[in-house]
């Protein structure tokens, strides 16, 4: 069983990672439209990392160059780099701020370079430096990548290093990060898989890659075919991964039907939640994905109303009973009649008993069955509201109000 103290929820959620240079050499943040983006001139359909590229661009993760191109070959310098995680990646900070001595707070990226360091995926060199300037190696970024995402080895370091024709040539604190990162297969060698070249600068190219593939592996990103990406085989890959999930976990979900959910205190209603960030393992392995369902309902509780989860469906489609209950809300808002009902309604769905009761109020039956959660008929219920000048409704902010705690720890099996 796993130490509730060492989960956490894990949020990959992927923004804008291009940046584009001045001929001076600072960068500054690109937004172009889809059609430049997903089309460099410089990127063709055949090279090697165009699918990454093009992948990172129609998701508006990375951008080009204004003169339409992507220069994949470039360098890449440890400010940019930073610069490309923090528009990749949004993670909890795990230590306090530093002031490095080489990078101003006037310069570009000192933001970037700031929150790289506070979230774990960058460190400095000694003598409090940063070396913003420097061209990053290919193991920087994939230590990074690992480190700032949490992964840890599950196999032998030494024996995963193997792989890699060069593996004397990875540098003594890279080798277990880069040995988690090869087994989430971060790793993508061009043109010999075989060969990590850990000591060579990294190109946009090849950083596009690495963190393209880092949003695969943290369940951000769909996976792509590519023969140059590392995928070290299973010596039995038919076992499956059986991970316990303890009670007292948290998941972190929302509700994108509606900005808030009005309830009367007695009703029952349907509600299907999607969970919003990965829960993951102390070693990063992912055991309920971002985008995975919650079904369960909100149910009468203590003067006001609770979601009780019933069914967890992952994205693999995978189903498990799951007792996980939300705390209890008891806010309410008054409704009275003569409100306009547009007012009441706006980015809000309501139960079917509250629906009843706000039509009955305000003497306007234009709810819409869409605005009604499970759809469900008002008209009979309407009756039970009549004569009532006012309803004091449960109101639910579904973002704050509706994250889950699990109740009694479940198992879940990947194959």
């Amino acid at each position: 069983m796993f130490n509730n103290n060492r989960w956490k929820s894990g949020c990959a959620a992927a923004m804008a990672l291009g940046v584009t240079a001045t001929t001076a050499g600072q960068l500054f943040l690109a937004a172009p439209s889809y059609a430049q983006t997903a089309n460099f001139y410089d990127v063709s359909s055949n090279y090697w990392a165009s699918q990454f590229i093009r992948e990172l661009a129609r998701r508006d993760v990375i951008a080009g160059f204004p003169d339409g191109s992507f220069r994949p070959e470039e360098a890449v310098t440890r400010a940019q780099f930073a610069a490309m995680l923090n528009k990749a990646f949004q993670t909890s900070p795990r230590r306090n701020p530093i002031q490095f001595s080489d990078v101003s707070n006037k310069f570009w990226a000192s933001r970037a370079i700031q929150q790289a360091y506070i979230t774990g995926f960058m460190s400095g060199y000694p003598g409090n430096r940063f070396e913003p300037s420097q061209a990053i190696p290919r193991e920087q970024v994939l230590v990074s990548l690992s480190s700032g995402l949490g992964y840890r080895a599950s196999s032998d370091v030494e024996s995963t290093l193997g792989f890699y024709n060069d593996a004397t040539n990875i540098s003594g604190y890279a080798r277990t990060p880069i040995a988690a990162a090869t087994e989430k297969q971060i790793v993508v060698n061009y043109p010999n898989v075989n060969f990590l070249a850990p000591n060579r600068v990294a190109t946009r190219a090849q950083v596009a890659a690495f963190i393209y593939q880092a949003l695969v592996s943290s369940g951000q990103a769909s996976a792509i075919s590519s023969p140059y990406i590392v995928a070290i085989k299973d010596n039995n890959p038919t076992k499956p991964l059986t991970v316990r999930i303890p009670t007292g976990t948290n998941i972190p979900v929302k509700y994108d039907k509606a900005e808030k959910i009005l309830v009367t205190k007695n009703e029952t209603a349907p509600l299907t939640l999607t969970v919003a960030q990965n829960v993951v393992t102390d070693r990063g392995d992912i055991v309920i994905p971002a985008g995975s369902q919650v079904m369960g309902k909100l149910k009468p509780a203590q003067g006001g109303s609770q979601f009780v989860a019933e069914k967890l469906i992952l994205t693999n489609g995978q189903e498990y009973q799951i007792d996980a209950k939300s705390e209890v809300i008891s806010k309410t808002q008054t409704v009275k009649k003569g409100t306009n009902l547009g007012t009441i309604v706006k980015n809000t769905v309501l139960g079917a008993s509250a629906a009843a009761a706000v039509s009955a109020v305000t003497g306007d039956r234009a709810i819409a069955t869409e605005e009604v959660l499970g759809g469900a008929a008002i008209g009979g219920l309407i009756g039970l509201f009549f004569g009532k000048n006012s309803v004091d409704l449960i109101a639910i902010d579904p973002d704050t109000d509706l994250q889950m705690t699990i109740g009694q720890e479940f198992v879940v099996s990947f194959k």
